[in-house]
């Protein structure tokens, strides 16, 4: 299956049609590039281009578009209703097919990297790419805009830029990259014209009012049809899944004696989302995406159809990859799942039901995590895979060494961030098997005791695979950050497995060491 991955980013300019095209046709310069849309707004004075591609033209598309939105958009002269950093204010990368959203992070931070160093604008990272958990949140990094952001990225810890310097561009301001899910764009219409039952329903659906932790929902009167909508969109499927929102407006709408009409999606959309609503309203048991026809095809094609025989068959062989980072990967994934276990273990039991908010979310989170990890099994493979591809390299020229030197950097660049991303995500099952042995059912404390054990040990192995590829990189600042990093996680883990296996150890009435 071809590797696709979308790129929506957003620009300070809304009224002036001649730089948007002229940021357009940067990113069409690059080969393998497609538009897929362009949608400029005069009020919030802001630009959506949306294009899609393999992985590497897409990035550099990408920062072909922020060089050029750098020449062409001053931000001490922009004024608009929407929040924005920068001239180019957010770059996110979408997977789309053929490729895994721990891949669209390491674009992004290679994409922020490489703007710091050649542009150097400030870049913050986002969604899956954020490095602190509070900047996964868009609007938390654009607290106090670009006005704001201008004293307090020098002054503040706190607003220091994961890369580039800690002040803003002269004219282009600060970006913030990330990687995130794709974003489904779902209205559901309302029969009344009361448009502040639609805004009250939003409002009752929105996470910046209270509502689904990945909504983000506006009511609007729809003149032409006589109906108001509650128009939303939702930026993690998995995470609120678009069936439950529909319940919950058609809820909400009954209280006010209003019917809901109908509903529809703008744009494309993951089958997995259609797959979710219809696992929920036909009450399908045991329901698995695999059981549809052209899903199935489509895992055979790409060789997903492999046991676990099969892979530790490969693990075994005298092949280099799978090797222990993908093991490692594979640690953290059964981590999530144990995880995953104990929840569903313990929901639904009346002597843990003040539990079952706080572990319908681990759950959640178990599950999303448990599938991330698999995909960096692979990922780890491929990344060293291409690091043996760089060396193959010819190098009779000084042309030829200079082309196979950049390539063996970027290759151990990736293969370098691939553990890293094992260690972030296995750190985060570890937090999981914490609540899991803390409020679980006692029966499976035992399991949530093994899920620490492999959480430390994905951890640990992951960081064993970023050491040995760091002395192979020549950027020392970016060596330096991986190094810094990767020991503030294996310490953390270290620390959070211990205290979660004494805990296990009391529960199970275990001998103390002597």
């Amino acid at each position: 299956m071809k590797k696709l991955v979308e790129c929506v980013p957003n620009f300070s300019e809304g009224r002036r049609p001649e730089v948007i095209d002229a940021i357009v046709k940067e990113i069409l310069s690059e080969a393998g590039v497609r538009l897929l849309d362009k949608e400029m707004d005069k009020d919030h004075n802001r630009a959506v281009v949306t294009f899609i591609g393999e992985p590497e033209p897409v990035k550099q598309a990408a920062f072909k578009a922020i060089a050029k939105a750098t020449q062409l958009i001053d931000m001490e002269k922009h004024k608009g209703e929407h929040p924005r950093l920068g001239a180019t204010d957010v770059v996110p990368f979408v997977p789309i097919s053929g490729t895994t959203m721990p891949e669209c992070v390491i674009l992004a931070r290679q994409l922020g990297q490489e703007v710091a160093d050649k542009i150097g604008i400030p870049v913050y990272l986002y969604e899956a790419a954020a490095t602190k958990l509070e900047r996964q949140n868009l609007a938390e990094i654009r607290k106090g805009e670009y006005e704001g952001l201008k004293q307090e990225i020098q002054t503040n810890l706190e607003r220091k830029p994961d890369f580039g310097p800690s002040r803003l561009h002269p004219t282009a301001g600060a970006i913030v990259i990330g990687a995130r899910m794709p974003l489904i764009a779902y209205n559901v219409y309302l029969g009344t014209r009361d448009v502040t039952i639609a805004k009250k329903i939003a409002s009752a659906i929105r996470f910046a009012a209270g509502g689904y932790r990945y909504v983000k929902a506006l009511g609007f009167e729809i003149k032409e049809r006589g109906l108001v909508q509650v128009s939303m969109n939702l930026v993690n499927y998995q995470g609120t899944p678009i069936f439950r929102v529909f319940e919950t407006i058609k809820r909400e709408a009954a209280r006010y004696g209003v019917p809901v009409i109908s509903s529809e999606v703008v744009g494309l959309t993951p089958a997995d989302a259609l797959y979710d609503v219809a696992g929920f309203y036909l009450q399908l048991e045991n329901f698995r995406k695999e059981q549809v026809l052209e899903t199935k095809l489509l895992d055979l094609e790409r060789g997903a159809d492999k046991s676990i025989h099969d892979f530790l068959n490969e693990v075994a062989s005298s092949a280099p990859t799978p090797g222990g980072g993908s093991v490692s990967a594979l640690a953290g994934s059964l981590s999530s799942a144990l995880s995953a276990m104990v929840c569903n273990l313990t929901i639904g039991k009346a002597k843990y039901e003040a539990y079952r908010e706080e572990l319908t979310s681990v759950l959640q989170k178990a599950n999303q995590l448990q599938r991330e990890l698999e995909e960096l099994i692979i990922l780890d493979s491929e990344s060293f895979e291409a690091v043996m591809q760089a060396m193959k390299l010819p190098k009779s020229t000084p042309e030829e060494v200079a082309k196979r030197e950049k390539s063996l950097e970027d290759a151990y660049r990736k293969a370098t961030s691939v553990p890293l991303q094992v260690m972030e995500k296995s750190l985060q099952s570890l937090e999981l098997a914490r609540i899991a042995a803390e409020k679980g059912n006692l029966n499976s404390v035992s399991d949530a005791g093994v899920a620490a054990l492999l959480g430390q040990a994905a951890v640990q192995g992951a960081y064993l695979n970023v050491m040995i590829n760091l002395p192979s990189l020549k950027d020392r600042d970016f060596k330096s950050q991986v190094q810094t990093q990767a020991e503030q996680l294996r310490t953390k883990a270290a620390q959070l497995a211990q205290s979660i296996l004494n805990s296990v150890s009391e529960k199970l009435g275990c001998p103390k060491d002597t």
